[in-house]
């Protein structure tokens, strides 16, 4: 963690200690303190611990980076109960508004001190009781869903068959580094929508800027669950948000698609909504490029820095399998291949003896040493050169063009630090991201760059960047479609499976690390 994030964690715990003071030097008075004890902060929590009676080691809490500030209310609560203040609406404010309650309670209230043993002598009514066991299981869950861990659930068949749809799965935090909400106005454990509604479920009254703490990078092969990138502004309509991006859309608009044109003309029924960073839809994929790393796909096997990477032993292809066998069985097929005919996931071919197969890497390499397969190659759609698919970045330069979703690159990977000298031909690539990601005003005017209002030739990136890919290589939306994935987009790491199912539990799942 930098010392200036550090300083402005504390400064903020500081503040949640002090400004409530000038109530506290009052109350401190008719609690038989010295009022100015109530000015120095951290020492007046101390004081007040030892007015209410409770445990002093509550005051040490209050140092651990964020959950000090979650400590420092509950000190409040107790406080205000020394002066007969009971209700719920008092103790949400001794712990949300201290700096208006306190002096309220002491200049226009006035209480009297009933001190420790008339709060033990109050006895809460049931409702209350659950109320604040609620309110506590409500800080602490939300704690730990931004801090260490939080619960994922497969959306997609992007992953298969390393992840399934309706696996559920542990997200660490811990493993990045958690990162700081943008938006730390919303509704509890609910993402950006409000269950059932277009409504968004948070404010954007308070925003934060991009904070990571304890950061540690993306690692090559890891299974990442991030924010969507082109998720900022969206339709949001049933059957669009990231399943329809907003700027694939307008891209089709663009070139005259009416049926695009007519979607985006149609506000009332397609209304844009914008999101935050960390408001956005999430993604799970693996990262195929970390930054620095130059990336080229062939026949979707992804090239690193000009190296084959093997693909993860559960990744799907389509193949072209030469069997050795008049037929096949459909329960061998399942059960020894992870092939389910049932879910079209072989069928033969035109050629007599060949299949199209979806195979892992574990069912290809048994299929040929078990005699099973005679052969087994890549079914692609798209061959080298072929300019049928609509991948990124979109343009039409001439060193671009034969891009697509099976043959695609090779592209360099922005890193923080690193200078990029800019030409027309990588304009397009990086764009985006020195303009969205990194909050610059960035333009290509008759073959020049305009930075900020300023003509310059290089650009030196402020973040490191990912290159995202699933592990279905010919049935995932990533990077090919929609380029890189910016550090302050990461949320964490695949953890653990907890539970998965398929019309029922999937046993042998349950509990299996995400590799």
């Amino acid at each position: 963690m930098p010392l200036y994030h550090l300083f402005v964690v504390y400064l903020i715990g500081t503040l949640i200690v002090w400004l409530p003071s000038f109530g506290l030097a009052k109350l401190f008075t008719k609690a038989g303190a010295a009022s100015w004890k109530a000015y120095i902060p951290f020492y007046n929590t101390w004081v007040i611990q030892e007015i209410t009676g409770r445990p002093k080691h509550w005051v040490f809490w209050q140092f651990i980076p964020v959950v000090g500030w979650f400590i420092t209310p509950g000190i409040l609560i107790e406080f205000a109960k020394v002066f007969g203040r009971f209700s719920f609406w008092d103790h949400a404010a001794a712990s949300i508004a201290g700096v208006f309650y306190f002096p309220y309670l002491a200049y226009k209230v006035d209480p009297n001190f009933i001190g420790p043993k008339g709060v033990h002598m109050h006895h809460k009514a049931g409702w209350r009781e659950w109320v604040d066991a609620g309110v506590f299981a409500v800080v602490a869950a939300t704690l730990i869903r931004t801090f260490i861990f939080e619960a994922y659930t497969i959306p997609s068949p992007s992953m298969e068959k390393s992840l399934l749809v309706r696996d559920f799965l542990f997200v660490s935090k811990l493993s990045y580094g958690p990162r700081i909400p943008n938006t730390p106005l919303s509704i509890p454990f609910v993402h950006n929508y409000i269950p059932g509604t277009h409504m968004k479920s948070y404010s954007e009254l308070v925003k934060i800027p991009y904070i990571r703490w304890f950061a540690s990078p993306v690692k090559r092969g890891d299974a990442v669950v991030f924010n969507f990138p082109a998720g900022d502004t969206v339709i949001n309509a049933d059957g669009f948000q990231s399943a329809q991006p907003y700027y694939d859309i307008k891209r089709y608009a663009e070139n005259n698609y009416q049926k695009a044109q007519e979607i985006l003309n149609d506000k009332e029924n397609y209304p844009l909504a914008v999101h935050p960073v960390d408001k956005t839809d999430n993604y799970i994929k693996r990262c195929v490029g970390i930054a620095g790393d130059t990336i080229e796909v062939r026949n979707d096997i992804a090239w690193v820095n000009g190296v084959m990477q093997a693909l993860p032993p559960d990744a799907e292809l389509n193949y072209l399998v030469t069997v050795n066998t008049p037929s096949l069985d459909q329960d061998i097929m399942k059960d020894e291949y992870n092939c389910d005919y049932d879910k079209g996931e072989y069928n033969p071919s035109t050629q007599p003896g060949v299949y199209r197969m979806l195979l892992t890497t574990k069912a290809k390499e048994k299929m040929l040493s078990n005699g099973l397969a005679k052969s087994i190659t890549v079914d692609t759609l798209f061959q080298d050169g072929d300019t049928r698919d609509d991948v990124f970045p979109y343009d039409n330069v001439a060193s671009h063009i034969g891009w697509n979703r099976d043959q695609f690159g090779p592209v360099w990977v922005p890193k923080k630090g690193v200078s990029l000298t800019l030409t027309p031909e990588n304009y397009s690539i990086y764009e985006r991201a020195i303009r969205i990601y990194e909050g610059n005003s960035f333009v290509m005017q008759n073959g020049k760059f305009v930075l900020n209002g300023k003509e310059v030739t290089s650009y030196t990136f402020k973040m490191d960047y990912y290159w995202m890919m699933g592990d279905n290589r010919q049935g995932s939306q990533d990077s090919r479609y929609w380029g890189f994935v910016p550090e302050d987009h990461i949320v964490g790491k695949a953890g653990m499976i907890w539970f998965s199912w398929d019309g029922g539990p999937r046993w042998k799942r349950l509990f299996r690390i995400v590799k």
